[in-house]
């Protein structure tokens, strides 16, 4: 094994990868959630967007390539971001051994973990649901989506409660997962040092908010009649 493989297989290196992966994802976070926001400026603002993302460019390339080069870089991210964060998983597992896990971890520490491990999880069946709600259309609440513009979908969606409901569960582990994920990379990449944690930590809070409400006020602006 050479040098170069040796530092590629280090936690150090795999908590970078993981780290950048994730800065990568927030900013496709904020960049969906701005999207979302347009539903406030009415259906021909976020059906605009909606059109504009599938052809950004005239002219220059074909309609989707550009959607479909963008989702072809998220999903390797992901497969990327979830396989780092597995192996140091298994890595910190069996470094503790079968007895060390509640000697070497305080109660914070365990909580974090377990909250990030669990709402990766649950993040990655809501995207799931999600690519199949509103992508390929294979689940249809509120009427025939086919028949609808994206405005109109989200409309019949979250005129539902229930849909709300199903939504702002996996949002809220999102924004928790911003949150900590935010925190963990500035320091995996030294920008946390002692003198800046308190306002890195606002900051992280700060986004895991923004995620949350950016998100959510769609939804229910809907549910409660301030969009239709």
């Amino acid at each position: 094994m050479t040098r170069l493989t040796r530092a590629r297989n280090t936690s150090v290196a795999t908590k970078i990868t993981m780290a950048v992966s994730g800065l990568f994802f927030v900013f496709f976070v904020v960049f969906h959630a701005y999207g979302n926001i347009k539903m406030f400026l009415g259906p021909e603002a976020f059906d605009g967007y909606a059109h504009w993302l599938r052809d950004p460019f005239p002219h220059l390339i074909p309609p989707m390539w550009f959607l479909w080069a963008f989702r072809a870089l998220l999903a390797g991210s992901l497969i990327i971001h979830v396989y780092a964060a597995v192996r140091l998983w298994l890595r910190a597992r069996k470094a503790r051994g079968p007895n060390a896990y509640v000697n070497h971890q305080t109660i914070a520490t365990t909580y974090a973990s377990r909250t990030v491990r669990w709402g990766g999880i649950i993040i990655l069946v809501f995207i799931v649901f999600h690519l199949l709600h509103f992508t390929t259309l294979t689940f249809q609440i509120g009427g025939d989506y086919h028949a609808m513009g994206p405005y109109e979908r989200m409309v019949a969606t979250f005129s539902n409660w229930y849909m709300v409901l199903a939504y702002m569960i996996p949002i809220a582990a999102l924004a928790l997962h911003v949150r900590h994920g935010f925190w963990s990379a500035l320091a995996t990449l030294g920008a946390n040092k002692v003198r800046r944690q308190h306002w890195i930590n606002l900051v992280a809070i700060a986004a895991g908010l923004v995620v949350f409400l950016a998100f959510m006020l769609p939804p229910f602006g809907i549910l409660f009649g301030f969009i239709s």
